[in-house]
């Protein structure tokens, strides 16, 4: 397959925002997603997670909450202050798994939580809901 043919391919699936500042995490989430066809952008902190966001205007946002910089909450609500990327769908996924992270992630504008170590059956699986849901509205 060129690298024309894979470009479109990944772009029919969507484009994705992973933000995760663990370079070996961020890879790894890289390489299963781009392998089921998605482009992917990359956010190693909060700061960058909004520029890219605001930039690019991805189809989903996976998002650490736990960063440098920025925490990711506090990246969420930035992002969902642009017009265009309030719909977009957003999902924590952080290592911590305590109700009030869940909670503080969804009053910031997240619509699903994932904990690690991710689940990635899991994750497919909500990034796929969501994704539908969006395209249905």
């Amino acid at each position: 397959m060129s690298a024309a043919s894979t470009h479109v391919r990944q772009a029919a699936r969507g484009r994705i925002l992973i933000v995760e500042d663990t370079r070996d995490t961020r890879a790894l989430l890289k390489a299963v997603f781009e392998a089921e066809g998605y482009e992917v952008l990359e956010a190693a902190d909060g700061i960058e997670a909004v520029e890219v966001a605001l930039a690019e205007l991805p189809d989903a946002i996976i998002m650490d909450m736990s960063l440098p910089r920025l925490d990711g909450h506090t990246a969420v609500k930035l992002i969902r202050r642009e017009p265009a990327l309030r719909s977009t769908p957003v999902i924590a996924c952080t290592a911590h798994n305590q109700w009030e992270w869940r909670g503080k992630s969804i009053v910031a504008g997240c619509d699903a939580f994932i904990t690690k170590p991710i689940d990635f059956a899991q994750l497919r699986s909500v990034l796929a809901q969501l994704l539908a849901r969006r395209r249905a509205s």
